[in-house]
Order: structure tokens, then C-alpha cells, then sequence
């Protein structure tokens, strides 16, 4: 199973809030790389507050892996 983070990767050039995120997310030097639960990220994306990690596309994009993985 991939990390979240190498999931999202494949979303990069996106021009989409998926796109978006996913920039943000690869150029965040300390974003948990191997994270897969969903806690441990989703406390990381609301204590950095940056906008370009939005919550609601962070939900999208973990329902899209959970699936995939099922998780």
C-alpha cells in the first residue's frame, strides 16, 4: 500500500483544488511521507492552517484512498 502522500503525488499538474494540494503538499518539507492513518494526517493539514491544504480537499482525496485501499 502506498503512503497518502505518494498516493496524492500522482495528482500533481492537476489543474484542479487536487492539483492544488497536492503542489502544496510536496513542496511542505515536513509532511508526513509515510503517514497512511487517517488521524495522524488530518491533525497535521488543520495544525499547519495553510490554505493550500484545504480540509474539504483533504477529505476528498482520503475517501478516494480509502477506497482504493481499503481502509
Amino acid at each position: 500500500m502506498k503512503s497518502f502522500y505518494h498516493f496524492v503525488l500522482t495528482y500533481r499538474g492537476a489543474q484542479d483544488d487536487k492539483g492544488h494540494f497536492a503542489e502544496v503538499m510536496f513542496n511542505d518539507s515536513m509532511f508526513p511521507k509515510t503517514a497512511t492513518n487517517f488521524d495522524e494526517l488530518s491533525a497535521y493539514i488543520e495544525m499547519q492552517a495553510d490554505p493550500g491544504l484545504a480540509t474539504y480537499v483533504f477529505d476528498e482525496l482520503w475517501e478516494i484512498y480509502a477506497t482504493k485501499y481499503g481502509l
